[in-house]
């Protein structure tokens, strides 16, 4: 039997084990927080309509554990210099040290070339070719040291693709199939790379966080703390992200405010181009564009659009009107088809590919009204020729005269472009960069060529050999077009 004096001793014992299994349960203990996918504003419990931001239905579960003040700082094992605050003018200010990817689209979409100690991403849709884009990248520096993080490809996966690139041979390329975020900065303390390429960031995890890789928390914490390493060290990273089907980057919205650039990577895979556009970009132009030709050896950077776009076999077919379109500062020439065809039903289709729909509605009800043309019982189907998106304004007058072009069945003539905004009350707008526009008509060989009359105030027509026609009015456009 035991003794009084060792029954106290053992019931303190088991007291105390018992406390310190509690705290050890306490600080592992699991929280449950709901975040905003748009703003990445957490709340303790589920709500329509976040306060922050004013979204409705963006709220999801995550599972957290709460970690210590310092060790949230330290969790990462980045250390920097701190920073003091410096007076305005005692700043120096200069030209950012650019990187030369070898590559003049991804070279002007970035501004100039890619920025020291910058975060990019590129985002896209599963296999529109974001992958293909940064490997071929990549392979071409070979001046640099290049560590490539993947997340979602093994290393023989990767080996495969940049086989079927041609001149693959960087040999500084350096090739690690990783998750963890701890091990990846551990593989970039032993490599000390030039350039860091992490595909995907929905991919990466710390384990910090008691969450999946891909949620919000996850990706949030990841982003913070690669920016964070960027930044300190000037090594430029280069981040791959998916979209969700609503067409926005996957992860919180949060993640766009952390990268210093985002570039969006679209295209339609029954079509061979691609575009990369300029969301984003503290560094540059968001205004840029690059076009690609997605091919079985890789991409090829398309130099000049407008040849491609431009088939050459529409002479004595209606409803194509050929209209000069400006993307950023790049001009280029592009297809507007149009068909018009009586309703087979009692409701009329409306249907536009690489177009505003509401846009479209707009200008079919500027026909009808100004002009006089009667499409309500008419099915009108328009498509920018190529699996382009336009978003440029300039391309209305090219619009209303393949409708109308379809719609009397009636043939434009070759060799005529247009360049038009096309307001309420059937007014013909300016337009910015018409220069370029008339350059770009006069070099594919056009003779004549519509622009607003507003927009003949200044040009040198000395200098101009295309013949131009100034027109007020969408009547007396139809008047050259159809007499």
């Amino acid at each position: 039997m035991l003794s009084c004096g060792c029954l106290a001793t053992f019931s303190v014992t088991v007291s105390l084990s018992l406390r310190i299994k509690k705290k050890r349960l306490m600080a592992t203990k699991e929280k449950t927080v709901y975040v905003c996918t748009n703003c990445g504003h957490e709340s303790p419990k589920w709500a329509g309509k976040c306060p922050a931001c004013g979204q409705w239905n963006t709220f999801v579960e995550e599972v957290v554990r709460k970690e210590p003040m310092v060790a949230k700082h330290v969790a990462h094992g980045i250390e920097g210099v701190r920073s003091k605050p410096q007076c305005l003018k005692e700043i120096v200010s200069s030209d950012e040290q650019r990187i030369d990817m070898h590559d003049e689209e991804l070279n002007r979409v970035l501004g100039g070339g890619l920025v020291e100690g910058s975060l990019t991403l590129i985002g896209g849709e599963p296999g529109i070719g974001k992958s293909t884009l940064v490997l071929q990248t990549v392979l071409r520096l070979t001046d640099k040291k290049v560590l490539y993080i993947s997340g979602e490809e093994s290393s023989r996966q990767l080996k495969l693709r940049a086989d079927r690139i041609p001149h693959s041979d960087n040999a500084d390329l350096l090739i690690a199939c990783e998750t963890s975020l701890e091990q990846i900065f551990t593989h970039i303390k032993n490599v000390a790379p030039d350039l860091v390429v992490i595909d995907s960031i929905q991919t990466i995890s710390t384990e910090n966080i008691d969450s999946s890789p891909g949620s919000i928390v996850q990706v949030r914490e990841c982003s913070a703390a690669i920016l964070k390493f960027a930044k300190e060290t000037g090594t430029p990273v280069i981040l791959i992200g998916h979209i969700n089907k609503e067409g926005s980057l996957a992860g919180p919205k949060v993640l766009e405010h952390i990268v210093d650039t985002v570039l969006q990577f679209e295209g339609d895979q029954h079509y061979m181009y691609r575009i990369l556009r300029s969301i984003k970009n503290r560094f540059g132009s968001t205004a840029e564009l690059g076009i690609y030709e997605m091919r079985q050896d890789g991409l090829r950077q398309v130099s000049n659009p407008s040849e491609l776009l431009l088939s050459q076999d529409h002479e004595g077919m209606s409803g194509v009107a050929i209209a000069g379109a400006v993307e950023g500062i790049r001009p280029f020439l592009i297809e507007v088809q149009a068909l018009v065809s009586t309703a087979a039903y009692g409701m009329p289709q409306r249907s536009a590919t690489g177009f505003d729909l509401r846009r479209m509605n707009m200008l079919l009800a500027v026909l009808e009204k100004r002009v006089g043309f009667k499409l309500a019982q008419k099915d009108v189907f328009l498509n920018i020729a190529g699996g382009l998106k336009v978003n440029d304004p300039a391309i209305d007058l090219a619009v209303i005269c393949a409708i109308l072009s379809s719609n009397m069945d009636t043939e434009i003539e070759t060799g005529v472009c247009m360049a038009g905004e096309v307001g309420l009350s059937g007014e013909i707008r300016p337009v910015n960069r018409i220069e370029q526009r008339i350059s770009e008509a006069e070099k594919l060989g056009f003779k004549r060529m519509l622009v607003p009359r507003q927009n003949m105030q200044g040009l040198d027509k000395n200098k101009i050999k295309i013949q131009l026609v100034p027109v007020r009015k969408v009547e007396e456009a139809f008047r050259e077009l159809f007499g």
